[in-house]
């Protein structure tokens, strides 16, 4: 059955392999907060990399016993997030989050070469899932916080990605919808052109597992009554469950008003590194955190 709400992906992680979870410079509140109820929920277990003498504070700030965690002492930043990677490298993770640590040193982390959590060719991405209350369902989203303009190849990887994201929440054929500013393939809009290439060759089986078509405008994507008026046919049209955006502009901005002016609540992780990468900004909710926890413990293999 699949999940259409994020509360119901905590039922479902209960029957499976508990994932072990590396927070990298977990020295704040929302952090340890997080990861302390997906341990109480027996969803993960959890390592927390940072200030041990912070983090022993913080819990004892929250009532948490800091005993439920595996606490590895690394006071700096930046060493923080490359040690948490290693953990994970070694086989002692099975996914990684960001704590207090900076965007910047902890992408650096993954993205070393030498050291960090890349395959050679590999495309990062980042996926949102979001439960918006106006919606009968999921929406699943990329990019809006990684790839600035991505070229057609990133765009077939990210499209992978939200496929299998949406899989892993139960949905065996997701619809995917590639967003742009309108219906018609024209030639002097580059998406357009992206999209319909996109839509084809999912026709001709170079993609599967996914209904994909495009191009489509984003009321066409998710209203069955502005896809009925433009008179637009097939799966996706009215009832997508994926969205890709055309770039970071238009995926951020969609994400931020689901946010800040819809009530939505989200899960979030990068994918495509060796296991799933939790990119939850400094400022959001420990639900928000937690939601995004759950999602890469679905993701992780």
């Amino acid at each position: 059955m699949a999940i259409t709400k994020l509360d119901q992906m905590f039922e479902v992680l209960k029957s499976k392999t508990k994932k072990r979870l590396v927070a990298a410079y977990a020295n704040d509140a929302h952090t340890i907060e997080a990861v302390g109820e997906a341990v109480d929920k027996g969803i993960i277990d959890g390592i927390l990399v940072g200030d041990e003498e912070t983090m022993r504070k913080v819990c004892g700030q929250l009532g948490i016993d800091p005993g439920k965690f595996r606490l590895v002492h690394e006071p700096n930043e930046a060493k923080a997030a490359v040690a948490a990677v290693k953990l994970v490298n070694s086989g002692e993770g099975d996914l990684l989050m960001k704590g207090l640590v900076s965007t910047d040193k902890y992408m650096k982390a993954i993205l070393n070469k030498e050291e960090g959590l890349m395959d050679p060719g590999a495309v990062l991405s980042h996926v949102t899932v979001i439960e918006n209350p106006l919606y009968h369902k999921l929406l699943i989203v990329g990019d809006v916080a990684i790839i600035p303009l991505p070229e057609f190849k990133q765009k077939v990887a990210i499209l992978n990605y939200l496929v299998n994201t949406a899989k892993a929440l139960g949905l065996e054929k997701p619809k995917v919808a590639v967003i742009t500013a309108s219906e018609q393939v024209l030639a002097g809009m580059p998406s357009c052109v992206d999209a319909a290439l996109l839509s084809k060759m999912a026709d001709r089986g170079q993609i599967t597992g996914a209904y994909v078509d495009g191009p489509l405008a984003l009321d066409a994507a998710i209203d069955k009554e502005s896809a009925e008026i433009k008179k637009l046919t097939g799966p996706v049209a009215g009832d997508a469950d994926c969205l890709l955006f055309p770039n970071i502009e238009a995926g951020n901005v969609f994400y931020k008003t689901n946010t800040k002016l819809a009530g939505a609540e989200l899960g979030a992780f990068v994918a495509g590194a060796r296991v799933p990468c939790v990119l939850s900004s400094r400022g959001d909710s420990a639900q928000t955190k937690l939601y995004s926890i759950a999602l890469a413990a679905l993701i992780a293999k």
